[in-house]
């Protein structure tokens, strides 16, 4: 609910802390109260009703600041949230595989519903569970009707299924093992290169979900515009990823740059990780301010960028068990990660030469090698101070330049996505 006060109201308000609920009394009706009150200037207020005035207003000394208020009444805890938001999967798998639709293909229908079921769920659900938080948190009225959460979760589900797809995709191309503590898909079963078309299939239902679920809404082209702009940018971002490998003779870490890094990570992960479910679940609200939007990606982006070297850390530091992934990855893929990128630039040409010998290379002893010239470095203890310092400068950053959202939304996400793994030593 939106209300533009004038600024003596304001601080009237304030003053006394009188609850928006009488409000509406103020001066009668309440299209009486916006009249009046559009007349005066000069501070737009959104806010939930059961939120106190002294939590959202904040002040500008020019133009109209939208302010969207938090609301974490309706929030449940995370283990709750997952389980609501699995009681609507089996409704996702019976839209995209009813025989109703394809009834000339019943072999088709199994396989992409067993597809499904083993490449979507599984996983943490972090991007779901966003999209759902963020439209929880934003929703602009008291009562959040059943029917509108749904749709957050459906929304939700939208972004697994893209994640899905990259997976799927990025295995193959990785030739990686284990995901999600299981076989890759692309191994399971010998399916080998015919699972790019399962991954296709993943990526195709999400469109599919749109026409079904939001076609009459009016974030219609906004998601299917957001989703096809994030899904080509992580495409970009993987392409660059791969581009030192594409010639197999010889791995060149001169290109191992940190400003090549600084494109990957902001490509092929911050956007579709972070971005993505954060902006779609800002359209199903109906935020419109470009400026909110442009501030929350910029602020998005920036977190991303922790959270993929936190990943680049917990690949070489962390054991399988805890990441669901096989260890060492980077290192025996060739890949342009933070670690590596750090190393070079401090490497003597004697370990510079080590890591040319050995990075890339699937040999265990290889491995050992380039991890140990790692530790000679004190790449794990230049994490850890990376990490504190990262972490502050982040929280300052939100606490001064969010603009629309609050900073406690954004210091939620910090916390819940990259908590501190680094040890000093």
């Amino acid at each position: 609910m939106s209300f533009i006060l004038p600024k003596h109201a304001i601080l009237s308000l304030l003053k006394r802390n009188v609850p928006f609920q009488n409000l509406l009394n103020f001066t009668g009706t309440k299209n009486n109260t916006l009249r009046r009150l559009h007349q005066d200037s000069k501070i737009h207020i959104r806010y939930n009703l059961n939120t106190s005035p002294s939590q959202i207003i904040r002040s500008k000394n020019a133009g109209v600041r939208t302010v969207y208020s938090m609301s974490h009444k309706r929030c449940l805890p995370s283990e709750d949230e997952l389980r609501e938001l699995m009681a609507v999967w089996p409704d996702i798998v019976r839209d995209l595989t009813d025989a109703g639709q394809h009834s000339d293909m019943p072999d088709v229908n199994k396989w992409v519903a067993k597809v499904l079921q083993y490449n979507v769920p599984g996983g943490s659900a972090k991007r779901a569970l966003s999209v759902v938080y963020t439209y929880k948190t934003l929703y602009p009225y008291d009562e959040l009707p059943e029917e509108d959460l749904y749709l957050a979760r459906i929304l939700g589900w939208c972004t697994e299924l893209l994640q899905a797809f990259f997976l799927v995709t990025d295995d193959i191309q990785d030739q990686s093992k284990m995901r999600r503590n299981k076989p890759c898909w692309y191994i399971q079963n010998d399916h080998g290169l015919a699972a790019i078309t399962d991954g296709i299939i993943l990526e195709t239902s999400i469109y599919q979900l749109f026409r079904t679920y939001f076609k009459s809404k009016d974030c219609y082209v906004d998601l299917l515009e957001l989703f096809s702009d994030i899904t080509h940018k992580t495409m970009l971002g993987q392409c660059l990823d791969m581009f030192p490998m594409y010639s197999r003779k010889k791995l060149n870490l001169d290109l191992f740059t940190m400003d090549r890094y600084n494109a990957i990570v902001k490509y092929k992960t911050s956007y579709y990780i972070f971005v993505l479910p954060i902006i779609s679940a800002m359209h199903l609200v109906g935020i419109k301010d470009p400026e909110v939007y442009r501030q929350a990606t910029t602020i998005l982006l920036e977190i991303g960028h922790f959270f993929q070297i936190r990943d680049d850390y917990l690949d070489c530091y962390c054991s399988p068990e805890v990441t669901g992934k096989s260890a060492d990855r980077d290192i025996i893929e060739g890949k342009c990660s933070w670690l590596i990128v750090v190393a070079l630039q401090r490497a003597t040409p004697k370990q510079k030469k080590i890591l040319e010998e050995c990075y890339g290379k699937p040999d265990i002893e290889k491995v050992n090698r380039v991890k140990q010239v790692y530790n000679e470095l004190g790449i794990a203890n230049t994490y850890a101070i990376y990490e504190e310092e990262t972490y502050n400068l982040l929280t300052t950053h939100i606490q001064q330049v969010s603009r629309g959202l609050p900073p406690e939304f954004f210091l939620r996400l910090l916390e819940r996505t990259c908590s501190k793994v680094g040890r000093k030593n």
